[in-house]
Parts: C-alpha cells; structure tokens; sequence
C-alpha cells in the first residue's frame, strides 16, 4: 500500500510516448506479467491463496451469475446474447487439472493502466488493483491484457471502441504475436492456440459483466463516474459483440504459430553504425547493454590492457600493499563514464535511494544517486559485462565491480538499515573505501559452515568477537576498513539459526592481521587474502546484521548473484585464453610450420571453443532464472553454473598455458594468474562437492514427484 512515484498509461495506444518507448513498456509489461506467473505460490506462503481446480468453469458460473443479478426490471438491460455466450464458454472450458496442481497466481484485472511504470526509466515498479487475484489459470490474465488488441474497453464513448487491429497499431506498438512471443519466452509457457478463442470471449464476457453491473448502480443512483457509468451498457453490449465475432474468426492467428510463440526463442532488431542487423537466439543483450559492453570493451583495451604490467610490477615489489596511482584514475575515469557499480541490481538501487537519498540525506555524498547506483541492471543483464571484465583481473575493482566489495554491498542494500548504509555502504558505494569478509576458518571444514567455530556473545550494549579466520579475502588491502565476520551468537540454537554476521571496523583494538596467504604463488598484492585473529573484539551491538540468529539467511542472499560474477569472469578468463593461444599459435613455428597447422592444435582448440560456448549458456540461463524466479528457486543451475564454469576455464586456460610453452607457466604472461585464480574458485563460495551434492539431490526430488 506504500505510494510509488512513477507513471500510469490510461490509454493502451500511449500518446505522447516515442516509437521506442512504447515498445519497451510493452515487453516490459509481458515480461512483468511472465514474472508474476512464474511465482512459486507454495514458497512465497501463498499457497491457500484460492481453490486451484476448476478455476475457468468457476470464472464463468460467477460471471453469469452477476450478470443476471445485474441486468433484467430495474437494472440494467439484459442482453440475450450475454447468456449465449455463457452457454458458448461451459461448452468450450479448456481442460484443468482436477487436482489444480498447474494452477498459479492469477491477477484477474492485468492490463496497462494498472501497471505503474518508473517515473523515467521504461520498467515496472508495481502493480495496482489485486482485488480479483487468486489462484487458477494463467492464461484467463494474458488473453485479458491483450484485449487493446481487439477492443479498447474503456468509458469514455457510448460505444466500444475498435482495438488496434482495426484502427491500426501505434508506431512502436508491437503486434500481438510480438507481445505474446515476449510473455511466452519470459514465462516458458506455450501459447495455447487451440484455446484462445475461449481465453479472449472470457476475457470479453467478465468485461460485460462489470459494466453491466456499472451501469445498473449508475441506474439505481449509486455509481460514481457519472456519465462515464452511463455509457457502460454500451460498453458492455459492445463486448458482448466483440466477443461472438472474435468466436466467429477463422483464425486468431496462425493455426500452427512461429517457433517464438512456443519456445524461449524470440528476435529482435538492433541498430549499428546505421545499418540494421537481423540477431535471435534467446540470450541477445538489449541496446542499453550493447551500448555499455562498447564502452567497456573500448575502456579495457584503452586503459586495463596497457597498464597489466605496471599492476604486476608493482604487485610483485617490495611495495606491493600499496595502490598503483593509476587504479584510482581510472576508477574515477570509469565513474564519469557511466561504468561503476554496474552488478548493482535495480530493485537493491531502489531500496538504497530510499534508505539513503530520501531528502534530508541528499548531501551525503558528492555524487549524485544515479552516479552510484549503477545502471539498473538485470543479473542477465549485468552477465554480459562482468564477462568483460573477467578478461583481467585488475578490471573489477577499476569499475567497483570487485569481489568480496560486491557481495559486501549487496549484503548491506538487502539487509542493513539506515546507519550501516550511511556509515559503510556510501563509501563502498563511491570507491573511497574497501572491505573483506570474514568466514573460512582453519581448524575446521568451512565447506561446511555449520562448523564455524568463531563466536559473537553479547555483552551489554555491544558484542565481543573471539576467533581465527583464513582466506579473508581484501583483508589486506590498505583501504579495507570494514569486515563482514559470520559467526556463533548462540551455540546452542538449532543448527542453521547459531550463526550471525556483524560488521567490524578494521580499526577495532584486536582485529589482527597475522600473514597473507599465497595462492600458487600469487599473494594478490594489494587485495590478498589474510589469516586473522580476533581477540575479544568489541563491537556495538547495531553492528548486527538483519539480527541474531540469521546468517545463513543473509549467506544464502549473498551468495547467489556472488556465484554468478564468479561464473561470468571465468567465461572472460577463459575468452582472454583462447585470444592469448590462437595468436601464439598463428605465431609460433614447430616442426617447420605454425603450431596453428598442427592438426592436434585444432582439435584442442575447437573442443575449448565448444565447452566454453557450453557453459557461456548455462550461465547465462542461470542469470536468468535468477531474475525471474529468485534466489531459491534458480539454486540448483546456480549450482551446475558454479561447478561448470571454473573446470571449463581451467582446461581452456591449461591448453593456452600449453600452447605458450614455458612462457605460459612464467609470470611473462597473464594465463598463470587467471589459471590460479579459476582452480581457486573450484574452493571459494562452496566446493564442487557441495554443489555436486545440492544438483544430485534436486534430480532425486524429481524423480520421486
């Protein structure tokens, strides 16, 4: 019931809105509608919303019944042909599972006008008017936001007016196959052909219903809207009209539909130094996003590339823990770009403005909301390019698109409240600061976190922190200032309710720092990764996270889009590889002819070109999942994503490592430390094994449905 500034489209034709504009509202609107079914209505305590069987033969006995109740001495004038079409509508009833079991939320009044678009952007912040919502089939809400299509149902003439396929589409409007193509590759429904004559006559005979009701308490003196109620008679009798000549057609569309109206596949168009060219395939990032990758691809190439070997230099010095001048340059180079925060996902932006830049917080920061929060992106969205960044790795932390700073951050915009936003996540936000997180723990088998051992006892006003911890990653960074710590407030709980996560300053008296770590040589100067100790770390009591008690709650958060970014720079890791080894094997001679001549040569390259593709796509089908579905629900090819990226990564980088020679085990070029970074990724955010265990029993579940 929270007031939402934005926009609300009256008329479905969208005048005053561009050509391009009305296109994205559109595919918003389909996409917003897809997302709204694919909620898991038991998941989301949902579950008894409404009865799930029978729902389209219950839509038309309630209809029917208050029309007569609406209509006859008195009231409204009953229509004859109303009752017909409910005679037509029993006799058509599409097949329901008995049992509801494929039975899903339903809106029941899902159109443009009830949909609240953000004040500037073309996406979708809410969604008015659930007073007809329940559970039942979905496909009653798609033929009902079709019905601009058909017929403009609105009060405002005595008659109905004609839809767009009579008075023509508004530029930029797409077609309805379009708008159908859109839902049906969103939601991965197929578009029930057979029965969309039935869907839209519904969709028809419960508009006249209500405005037969309309009218007959516009007759009885109780109606608001006056001589807009008196005109939904004729409205009503114009639907009733509309709906026995959509009956009528020979066909709603093409008997047996395009591909893209049954399957995940859709085209589109997109425009490039003014020639047009025709893309498809399921995965075609948006030209907001070709944009950006441009962008950043130009960037890399113009600044990343050209610096790797002052990074290293510096890195491997004896002044390594300290920042190369030129990162932060850059950082406010990539900034003024429009090339920061861009992993920030728009609804965790949504709630920061809120939290942060509400008014009387405008000035907490020298830049402004839009320059800190990124470009409100989609996982999906971001995926393609984290990928470019993955290409090195000192291109992260250039665009504050840095682990474990990400995760930190999206702890906080999820989980914290106002003072912790204010005092940690603004300076993370602006790059000024840095931070690390602390879980892994040397005396015990993290993969298992359960076992934690480090514990936070509240004493007073504050909690006191006593433990080690390993693999801190940024920890030894010299502008980490602040540690996420996952530790035990109550040992005694049930197992996955004793551990809590607490922001600590670096500057509290017994947080020490007892050495860096090496990963195959590589201590990742000036990030690293550092052995800690805390002894009785005091730390006031707000510090705590969500509260006690909740860690695996704000861990299991954390770590699905974290997973994800891990994923995505591998598949640049693994794309940096194949570029390092096609050009040294078009380079290079052995046995009298270019390694790229050698037969053994073309088949190792063609198979890591296959697996990458491979995998390229499972991580990105789970990027997907995880806008569309969430967290939870998209865990299992989170799962496949994290075990199948980092082995595909290593065997690319391996046969580029190969393909150089001795100069691919050396420090000469940057395949050692991407091959070390991708094996310890096998480890970090959980094992394989884990991961292996969560996919297997998932396809247990299956079997036993």
């Amino acid at each position: 019931m929270e007031f939402l500034e934005g926009r609300i489209f009256i008329d479905p034709k969208l005048p005053g809105v561009t050509p391009e504009s009305r296109k994205a509202i559109y595919r918003e609107t389909a996409r917003v509608l897809a997302a709204l079914h694919s909620a898991d209505v038991d998941a989301i305590g949902l579950g008894k919303y409404g009865r799930r069987d029978n729902y389209c033969k219950r839509q038309v006995e309630r209809w029917t019944k208050q029309y007569i109740a609406s209509t006859g001495e008195g009231k409204s004038p009953r229509n004859p042909k109303m009752l017909e079409l409910s005679d037509w509508l029993r006799q058509n009833i599409p097949p329901e599972d008995a049992s509801g079991a494929s039975a899903g939320l339903v809106h029941g009044d899902f159109r443009i006008d009830n949909i609240v678009f953000h004040s500037t952007e073309d996406r979708v912040i809410g969604i008015l008017d659930w007073e007809l919502s329940t559970l039942g089939n979905q496909m009653s809400d798609v033929a009902y936001s079709c019905l601009a299509y058909i017929a403009d149902h609105n009060l405002d003439g005595q008659e109905l007016n004609k839809g767009f396929e009579l008075t023509g589409i508004p530029e930029g409007v797409p077609p309805l196959a379009e708008y159908l193509a859109e839902y049906c590759s969103a939601s991965g429904k197929p578009w029930p052909a057979n029965k969309w004559k039935f869907y839209i006559a519904l969709a028809m005979f419960r508009g006249a219903s209500i405005y037969a009701g309309i009218h007959s308490r516009w007759m009885m003196g109780n109606a608001s809207g006056g001589e807009r109620a008196r005109n939904a008679a004729g409205q009503a009798n114009g639907l009733i009209d509309s709906a026995w000549a959509f009956i009528a057609r020979k066909s709603v569309l093409p008997s047996h539909p395009p591909p893209v109206l049954t399957a995940h596949n859709y085209a589109i168009q997109i425009s490039s130094k003014n020639k047009i060219l025709e893309e498809s395939g399921r995965f075609v990032p948006s030209k907001k996003v070709l944009e950006l990758r441009k962008k950043l691809i130009k960037f890399m190439e113009d600044h990343i590339y050209p610096l790797e070997n002052e990074f290293y230099k510096l890195a491997q010095s004896s002044s390594r823990w300290t920042v190369h001048p030129e990162e932060e340059r850059l950082k406010a180079l990539a900034k003024k770009e429009g090339l920061w925060n861009l992993w920030i996902p728009f609804d965790s932006a949504e709630r920061a403005k809120k939290l942060i830049f509400d008014g009387s917080n405008s000035a907490v920061s020298n830049d402004t909301p839009d320059q800190l929060l990124g470009a409100g992106l989609s996982n999906l969205e971001y995926g393609y390019l984290c990928e470019i960044m993955g290409r090195s790795v000192w291109a992260p932390q250039v665009f504050n698109c840095g682990a474990p700073d990400t995760g930190n951050m999206e702890v906080l915009l999820r989980y914290g409240h106002k003072e912790q936003l204010l005092k940690w996540l603004v300076p993370l936000l602006e790059g000024k600061i840095r931070s690390g997180f602390a879980m892994t723990e040397p005396q015990v088998a993290s993969s298992d976190a359960t076992n934690i051992e480090c514990s936070i006892r509240r004493q007073g006003d504050s909690y006191i922190i006593n433990g080690r911890k390993w693999w801190t990653s940024g920890a030894m960074d010299p502008r980490c200032k602040v540690l996420i710590l996952m530790g035990k407030t109550d040992f005694t709980a049930a197992r996955h309710k004793q551990q809590s996560m607490i922001l600590v300053d670096m500057q509290t008296p017994g947080v020490h720092i007892k050495r860096p770590l090496l990963v195959y040589g590589f201590d990742d100067a000036p990030h690293g990764h550092a052995e800690m100790s805390f002894e009785n770390v005091c730390v006031p009591a707000k510090n705590i996270l969500l509260g006690e008690g909740r860690g695996f709650e704000i861990a299991q958060g954390r770590l699905g889009p974290g997973r994800l970014h891990h994923c995505l720079r591998l598949i640049g890791a693994a794309e940096r590889g194949m570029q390092l080894m096609v050009q040294r094997a078009l380079s290079r001679r052995a046995f009298g002819k270019l390694i790229a001549e050698h037969g053994s040569f073309r088949s190792d390259v063609a198979k890591c070109r296959i697996e990458l593709e491979q995998t390229r796509l499972l991580v990105l089908e789970a990027a997907e999942q995880l806008d569309r579905l969430g967290n939870k629900k998209a865990h299992g090819i989170i799962a496949m994503a994290k075990v199948a990226a980092p082995n595909m990564a290593l065997k690319v980088l391996d046969t580029a490592i190969q393909v150089h020679g001795a100069a691919g085990v050396s420090s000469d070029t940057v395949l050692s430390h991407l091959w070390a970074t991708a094996r310890t990724l096998r480890l970090a955010d959980g094992p394989d094994e884990v991961h292996l265990g969560s996919i297997a029993k998932l396809e247990l579940q299956r079997a036993k449905l």
